[in-house]
């Protein structure tokens, strides 16, 4: 995924070339047996797979995923809110990392406790009925730290991602561990589990090295013997036939960059057509798999924020993008990411900051963009088209003007090659950057002959970076859409009718033919006020032509179609009651479609009761499409509504909203204490606790060239702020001190002689290390001792994409120093802290990575129960006066209601005064926020309930580094709601909010 993002572009242009010469024409209509390799198909038979699509018990399936980390989310209970939400989408599926380092921060100490439990995460899958696919790794890149390694990978030898055998022993553990907890939850043994991914992005190579077989041959061996059964995967990180030893290869494809500054921004080409080409050339006998297709973007510090890379990777792009990938007979296609996330505490690479909400179609305070909503018609769509699942695209290439005459618009022409009769045909601008408005007709054959549609008149309209799905010959129940302009949202036969619902943009013309056993009866307009004009095609067929407008409900014979408009097709939800037996929430039988509502959830039926639960942001009107002896009743969220019939047999209902006021505390009026949290610079302080730097040799990749060795991951410390003091003996000829520190992209570091502050690099979004030169306030006297003492800022380790690379070892730390105006001088010791611990890390509950060297951050100070009673009273909206480090304190109270859903984000403004600082938010123990004023962007903090306690006391502390000799202040410190809804969602479960205890060794 996405890193070294630019520096694919000359190898995607080679893949082009190699895909064009590719033979492509009209594939064969001859089904191929499934195959699977022998190993896997000994395993087990629940999972398996042809040329075609996946079968999940003999059943074929549209695999629509989306990306979601259970590791960014840590409330477990939360769990179940993300895939109910994923499911009601349409979406059957969510593909997931796992952090190695964060389960391992340690050598041979693996942790599954708390947060880091894999197992709720598997148990809401299977509730919500959602398939996972897991991704162990061990790499995983996902703007990771380290690329998912743990921190202790800095310095063991050997070059890792290939098959050394010390990366191969260092991985052993993990994947065993991971491995068997994967396999426990397969569906083989009644779990959701139903693919293992086998590394990642397994694609750059740092020369000499290439691609290692026997490191790819080694880890699946190492997934075998663990227990996993199901077939394993890979992604290659675009179609270019690496690792395709494992049981079904697929690619990724981040088509419209990371350019979230220009977010309307498109490239003329951006829609890749040589997809197929390379699928053909490398797997031409498994599925055509996608494993990552952008569904957002991330954004790195300094960026221009998530709200743009939404409108890059939004409606309109999903439009474009997916059903480009549609025309590629794409039958599985997973989205990174559908719900990112947070970077809390040391999780992120440089690349990233705090947020990881990646413009995905659930932002990362749970609420549903407009990009949802557009997904959700598409996946519907799929759900609903079988004949989908063994299609061919019949004209790639050569797609521009085809079936149109106009040599603006592109068409794809896409087959079922089995079933011999349904055709999809895909339509987009040639110029994917253009906002023009193009008309067309469609020459298409069907079942009727060949017809030039529309056949009533008028012509078809395209807009810019807008994309159609046309449908030939497609079965609705007993109905047959001869053809349809207008688009299938989904269909259902429900009580012996059959129901269609067909969408497009708002004022569009459209036209849908529905071919019937004998005459084709008479239409008629049942609800709404659009008008329909009607012409009677040879075969039993009728030709309805229409504006798609609002809702216009129309019968014809017993079959009730629905033409909407895209905001109202926005509103309604497909919902599947739960079959008997362990994996019943899968079912897809038995369809309920109901219009209305901010999210619907589920849907079960006992005896004559049709019970729904739902979200509700206003009151909301409901039609309900619905077996009538299942819905004579109706309850929602378990309330029952009072029931109307309409003229043509549908249900309705209203349901008023209840959004109370709930109080949130004023931030700038509680009663907030403050103490210094930089000791280190005091004449009395004694730093004997700390851990001596003092080693002589490291196996870092990047060498050293101070006397001893200065990096902190080599003794240890891996995340948050390091600090280190250097003590030394004066020379009188010393006049500064030159230093180069490495922390990552957007880090910083302060320098104090003895209790003067001297200076600081006050960092910004491009360098990852820089040298600076900080003067002497004054002549030291000769022989006179004193000490040095560095605050820097660890920003993560990079990720190691190009494998043999080792790129995740770059150094945090110092790289060289030197005292300028006496070369004698020599620093007789050095002495460095982090986090209190290291590896061996205090906080057991929140992680290794929660935490980092702060001195209030070693000794506790952001956890609920320290006892602050000593300290003096003080803001951080008040700050300090001088460089420095302070921490503050206070507490709060929530009181918010059950039945509601109200997302809180701390959220700070931009400081111009004093700009230069960085803080960070905890919230009752747990790192939430990193602010770092003058780089940003991100001003808003989204903390979830269940790290927040919405009944009861909070605690909340906030560190202040001040950069500047003047010191700095936060400019604004609120608390506030994102969104009010009325919800259903399964109650919160706080995590554990373990207090404040003396820490052993603290110093």
């Amino acid at each position: 995924m996405k890193a070294l993002f630019l520096n694919l572009i000359s190898l995607l242009c080679v893949i082009v070339a190699l895909a064009k010469t590719t033979e492509h024409g009209r594939y064969s209509r001859r089904p191929i047996l499934p195959r699977q390799t022998p190993q896997s198909a000994a395993l087990q038979n629940n999972v398996t797979w042809d040329q075609y699509s996946y079968m999940i018990n003999g059943k074929r399936l549209m695999l629509f995923s989306g990306e979601v980390h259970p590791y960014r989310m840590p409330v477990q209970s939360l769990h179940l809110d993300v895939f109910q939400k994923i499911k009601a989408m349409g979406f059957n599926a969510v593909s997931f990392y796992i952090f190695w380092g964060i389960l391992e921060p340690k050598r041979g100490e693996i942790s599954f406790e708390g947060f880091r439990d894999l197992q709720p995460f598997f148990d809401a899958a299977k509730k919500a009925g959602i398939y996972l696919i897991a991704r162990p790794g061990p790499y995983i890149n996902a703007e990771t730290t380290a690329g998912g390694f743990p921190g202790w990978g800095t310095y063991t030898p050997g070059i890792w991602r290939t098959a050394n055998t010390t990366y191969l022993d260092a991985y052993e553990g993990y994947i065993k561990a991971v491995g068997s907890k994967i396999a426990a939850n397969e569906i083989t043994k009644g779990g959701p589990v139903i693919l293992v991914q086998s590394e990642n992005e397994y694609s750059g190579f740092q020369a000499p090295y290439t691609e290692d077989f026997v490191y790819e041959s080694k880890l699946m061996q190492s997934l075998r013997a663990s227990g996993i059964t199901v077939p394993i995967t890979t992604n290659d990180a675009w179609p270019g036939g690496h690792y395709t030893s494992v049981d079904v290869y697929g690619y990724d494809s981040y088509p419209n960059g990371f350019d979230c500054s220009h977010p309307d921004t498109w490239a003329t080409d951006a829609v890749p057509e040589y997809f197929w080409g390379s699928h053909m050339q490398f797997t031409p006998n498994i599925l055509n798999a996608l494993y990552e297709f952008q569904g957002g973007a991330f954004d790195g510090w300094g960026g221009s924020g998530y709200s743009t890379c939404a409108v890059l990777t939004g409606p309109q792009f999903e439009r474009v993008f997916y059903k480009n990938q549609m025309a590629m007979s794409t039958t599985y296609l997973n989205l990174y990411m559908i719900f990112g996330g947070t970077n809390w505490g040391g999780i992120a690479h440089p690349g990233v900051y705090t947020s990881y909400d990646y413009g995905s179609a659930i932002a990362e305070d749970r609420t549903l963009r407009e990009k949802f909503y557009e997904l959700k018609l598409q996946a519907y769509f799929m759900a609903v088209s079988p004949a989908y699942l063994t299609t061919r695209p019949m004209n790639i290439y050569n797609t521009q003007s085809s079936f149109t005459g106009n040599s603006a618009i592109k068409t794809t022409q896409v087959l079922d090659v089995v079933g011999n009769k349904t055709g999809f045909y895909v339509v987009r601008q040639t110029d994917a950057s253009t906002n023009a408005v193009q008309k067309y007709t469609l020459t298409l054959s069907t079942s009727l002959g060949s017809l030039v549609i529309p056949t009533l008149g008028g012509s078809l309209t395209l807009s810019g970076k807008d994309s159609k799905i046309h449908v030939v010959d497609y079965a609705a129940g007993s109905t047959t859409l001869v053809y349809s302009t207008g688009e299938v949202l989904t269909w259902a036969t429900i009580d012996g009718r059959d129901i269609i619902l067909i969408y497009g943009n708002a004022g569009e013309l459209h036209e849908t033919a529905f071919k019937f056993a004998n005459t084709a009866p008479t239409a008629k307009v049942v609800s709404g006020t659009g008008t329909i004009k009607q012409k009677a095609l040879a075969g039993g067929a009728i030709a309805l032509q229409y504006t798609t407008t609002g809702q216009t409900v129309v019968q014809i014979g017993t079959t009730i179609v629905y033409i909407l408009d895209r905001a109202n097709a926005y509103q309604f939800w497909v919902l599947h009651p739960p079959a008997a037996g362990d994996l019943g929430q899968f079912s897809t039988a038995n369809p309920i479609i109901v219009k209305g509502g901010y999210l619907l959830r589920s849907a079960t039926v006992s005896g004559g009761t049709l019970a729904i639960t739902g979200d509700l942001n206003s009151t909301s009107s409901f039609e309900i499409i619905a077996p009538g002896a299942n819905s004579q009743t109706l309850m929602f969220n378990g309330a029952k509504l009072t029931l109307a019939k309409t003229s043509y047999g549908t249900l309705t209902a209203s349901k008023s909203v209840s959004l109370p006021s709930v109080s949130l505390p004023n931030l700038s009026t509680l009663p907030w204490k403050t103490a210094n949290s930089l000791p280190e610079i005091s004449p009395t302080y004694s730093d004997a606790l700390w851990t001596v730097a003092d080693h002589k040799t490291t196996v870092n990749p990047a060498g050293f060239s101070t006397p001893v060795v200065l990096y902190a991951g080599d003794y240890g410390y891996h995340t948050g702020n390091i600090l280190w003091r250097a003590h030394f003996n004066a020379t009188s000829t010393e006049t500064a001190f030159k230093v180069r520190v490495m922390g990552g992209a957007a880090f910083g570091y302060s320098v104090w002689l003895d209790s003067t502050f001297i200076g600081s690099w006050e960092g910004d979004a491009v360098h990852g290390d820089f040298e600076g030169t900080f003067n002497f306030p004054a002549k030291l006297t000769a022989g006179s001792s004193h000490v040095l003492t560095i605050l820097q800022d660890h920003m993560g380790y990079e990720e190691d994409w190009t494998a043999a690379s080792d790129a995740f070892k770059s150094p945090r730390g110092i790289a060289s120093y030197s005292f300028i105006g006496s070369p004698t001088t020599t620093v007789g010791v050095w002495k460095v802290s982090g986090n209190l611990g290291g590896e061996t890390y205090a906080d057991r509950t929140r992680g290794a990575l929660n935490e980092g060297g702060l001195f209030g951050e070693r000794q506790g100070w952001h956890l609920p129960g320290f006892n602050d009673a000593q300290w003096a009273s003080g803001k951080p909206t008040s700050g300090i006066s001088t460089a420095g480090v302070s921490f503050y304190r206070t507490t709060f109270n929530l009181n918010v209601p059950n039945g509601i859903d109200y997302p809180l984000s701390f959220v700070v403004t931009n400081s111009t005064t004093n700009p230069h600082f960085r803080s960070q938010i905890y919230v009752n123990g747990y790192q939430f926020g990193k602010f770092v004023n003058h780089i940003g962007p991100q001003k808003s903090f989204p903390v979830p309930q269940g790290i927040l306690n919405y009944n009861g006391e909070n605690t909340l502390a906030v560190s202040l580094w001040a950069a500047g000799a003047t010191g700095a202040k936060l400019d604004s410190l609120a608390l506030q709601s994102t969104a009010k809804v009325e919800s259903s969602m399964p109650a919160v479960i706080n995590q554990p909010f373990t207090g404040w205890a003396a820490r052993n060794g603290a110093y």
